[in-house]
């Protein structure tokens, strides 16, 4: 994938569920940063022809289309809202370069945005019966392979050994590197009010990791990522638009892959296997990866399954020190991304619920 390019990406603060994004709504969230992204990349609102938004917890109604019409754009932007969970907002951002790879679209502002605050209730209902209250829809028709995310990511660390104490220092390290990185931050975030840095990173000691609440086996509050709310988008364009800009980061493989559901914290080690051989590099070719962390045992599984560098794996933290607004935060890999790929290669990489994992791979 050679023919699209990433002119500029950006980002809300996280704020965790309740907090200062608590009262906007999904187009309220994503038209600021819609905005941002135009300009920073030096493209007039009028050159948009899509905007193809993620979100998993919202009540339907297309909000991509909400979203331009509330950013301005031109009416015929129709706006496209996808779900794939946790990877939706990645693969956005792949659906863009696909669309402006075949010739269909020049100019795609593509991402995600996610509000846990203000998601709908949901209820399922069977004839005859009393509607029943649910927290989240099946991801796989065979109940015994369709594990609770949390339960899932507990069982793997332990076929693995991964011990509570790794899982606390993982989540330690997270939050360390997001405190220290807080000013350099700042650039990819666009200011709302109330919220103009990331509202959960604190100074998480080991010793308050201990004392975290567990919520299966070994995994606790500490190594989760907190609900969240927050948006993320990238523009996407043609080769030739690239070429008049000052800085554009070519996307050379995106590739999203099923895997066994019973097991999704591992689904994106093969997808980022194919995305680095499509790309023509290997795991130490990457200058700079970013890895979601839904569950410190996922991610360090998924760094040590795919080869890759721990040093170089958010080096400014991750989801555990954000939070995880489920539509967004594949494409706030990818803005974090951006912002810290001064040269080289780059991979974003994210599970979801089902089975499912996307990769994208960035190059400068």
């Amino acid at each position: 994938m050679t023919r699209a390019f990433v002119l500029a990406a950006r980002r809300t603060a996280v704020m965790p569920q309740g907090g200062a994004l608590a009262a906007l709504a999904i187009h309220e969230l994503a038209a600021p940063v819609i905005l941002a992204c135009l300009s920073d990349a030096g493209i007039a609102p009028d050159r948009v022809d899509e905007v193809i938004l993620a979100n998993a917890l919202g009540a339907g109604g297309n909000p991509a289309r909400m979203a331009a019409l509330a950013a301005g754009l031109p009416g015929r932007v129709a706006g496209l809202t996808i779900d794939r969970q946790c990877a939706g907002g990645l693969d956005a951002i792949g659906l863009a370069a696909a669309l402006v790879g075949a010739g269909a679209a020049r100019v795609v502002v593509a991402g995600g945005a996610e509000s846990h605050s203000r998601r709908p209730l949901r209820l399922a209902q069977a004839p005859g019966r009393a509607p029943v209250p649910y927290d989240r829809p099946p991801f796989a028709p065979w109940p015994d392979r369709d594990p609770d995310p949390t339960a899932a990511a507990a069982a793997l660390a332990d076929r693995l050994g991964l011990g509570r104490a790794a899982q606390d220092g993982f989540a330690v390290g997270s939050h360390t590197r997001a405190l220290a990185a807080r000013d350099a931050l700042a650039a990819e975030i666009v200011p709302l009010p109330g919220a103009d840095a990331d509202g959960f990173t604190r100074a998480l000691t080991p010793a308050t990791a201990a004392r975290a609440k567990p919520l299966s086996g070994s995994v606790t509050t500490a190594t989760t990522a907190v609900a969240a709310d927050g948006a993320a988008f990238a523009v996407v364009v043609a080769p030739d638009i690239a070429a008049r800009a000052p800085r554009a980061l070519r996307i050379a493989a995106c590739v999203t892959l099923g895997a066994d559901p019973a097991e999704p914290g591992l689904a994106p080690v093969p997808a980022i296997a194919r995305a680095l051989r499509a790309a023509g590099l290997v795991p130490s070719d990457l200058d700079r990866a970013e890895i979601m962390e839904a569950y410190a045992a996922q991610a360090m599984a998924c760094i040590a399954g795919a080869g890759l560098d721990p040093a170089r794996v958010n080096v400014r933290g991750g989801a555990l020190a954000r939070g995880h607004p489920i539509g967004a935060s594949g494409a706030i890999l990818a803005v974090r991304l951006v912002h810290d790929l001064g040269r080289g290669a780059g991979l974003a990489a994210i599970a979801a619920a089902g089975g499912i994992g996307t990769a994208l791979v960035l190059r400068a």
